[in-house]
């Protein structure tokens, strides 16, 4: 007559099995921080600022986040590029990092979509862009922008003229108008999170669907008249591709073909 199995006898089984597939998933399970696959649950697996949300998966496609974004632009990365300014620059404490990531979230497109790769590649080509544009984060007001005339008179419903502010120089009444029915604001000079979030509303609504065709594309979106094809500023050009490749090297990725206009 065979033996019954009895309680305890099941429970240790139960436990035997259960250690063995702990001892397997191992190193793993300890990589993910108590995450479940492809899920961003905390910061330290996957970056930064983390709280919630797809995060990548195995297969290298961006589910994306405030913490994925975070990941790639970290302190180092950001006060890299605001190591070339000085104390008396008008950027210095006005653009942080902070400020940049909260804006993100309003923004759900940005860095998104498409690879890991290709998320990394825009995020480098809106840096280098807002690199060139406020002289890396120097800038918070066109220099002398005051003295020239952005107002495009046959857009009536903003009259006024605007010069460039913020991280990617917003400028001309056709801009402001429509940005700050967007976001919701009166000006961009004093607020940083609103100034970023000024940035990432030209970029989403102008930049972003130019990113596939390579960063010379990006180039066209924001100055093409003036730096493009044979234009009065190609050296302008030029700076931008250089901002880029080196954020590209820096995050370890391609940047592609197509890098000039």
């Amino acid at each position: 007559m065979a033996n019954s199995t009895t309680p305890t006898t099941m429970v240790l089984a139960v436990l035997a099995v259960g250690l063995t597939l702990l001892i397997a998933a191992g190193p793993t399970a300890a990589h993910r921080c108590g995450c479940r696959p492809g899920l961003c649950c905390n910061s330290a697996y996957c970056g930064d600022g983390c709280k919630s949300g797809p995060c990548w998966g195995s297969s290298g496609s961006r589910g994306g986040g405030a913490g994925s974004v975070a990941s790639i632009v970290t302190r180092s990365f950001f006060n890299g590029i605001k190591s070339h300014d000085g104390s008396w620059c008008e950027g210095t404490g006005f653009y942080k990092r902070g400020a940049f990531l909260e804006a993100i979230a309003a923004y759900p497109g940005f860095a998104r979509g498409g690879s890991e790769a290709d998320g990394e590649r825009e995020i480098a080509a809106f840096f280098a862009h807002v690199t060139h544009e406020t002289g890396h984060l120097r800038y918070i007001n066109e220099s002398d922008g005051a003295s020239s005339n952005y107002c495009n008179s046959s857009n009536t419903q903003w009259p006024q003229g605007y010069y460039g502010r913020g991280p990617l120089q917003l400028s001309w009444n056709y801009n402001y108008g429509p940005a700050g029915r967007s976001i919701g604001f009166d000006g961009l000079a004093q607020d940083p999170v609103v100034s970023f979030k000024s940035a990432l509303w030209y970029w989403m609504t102008n930049v972003h669907r130019f990113m596939p065709q390579g960063f010379g594309a990006t180039i066209r979106a924001m100055n093409g008249a003036d730096e493009c094809h044979g234009g009065k500023n190609a050296a302008e050009m030029s700076a931008r591709v250089r901002f880029y490749l080196q954020y590209c090297k820096h995050f370890g990725i391609n940047p592609g073909s197509n890098l000039t206009c």
